[in-house]
């Protein structure tokens, strides 16, 4: 699967998941990314840029 693929079922899921969960979904996502330090700020500025949409879901 590639990565556009899995962004594209993790957006499908995400809109199904009630608003509730999006700020535990959130938190995840941060401890995630803090527990791997191989997300650099190039990686994480290409993955802002790429997902802007499914993180702006995310945010709210």
């Amino acid at each position: 699967m590639t990565s556009v693929e899995i962004k594209t079922e993790i957006q499908k899921l995400i809109d199904e998941v009630p608003e509730t969960l999006l700020p535990d979904i959130l938190n995840y996502l941060h401890q995630v990314k803090d527990q791997h330090p191989i997300l650099t700020d190039d990686i994480v500025t290409k993955i802002i840029s790429e997902d802007r949409e499914l993180l702006k879901k995310l945010a709210q």
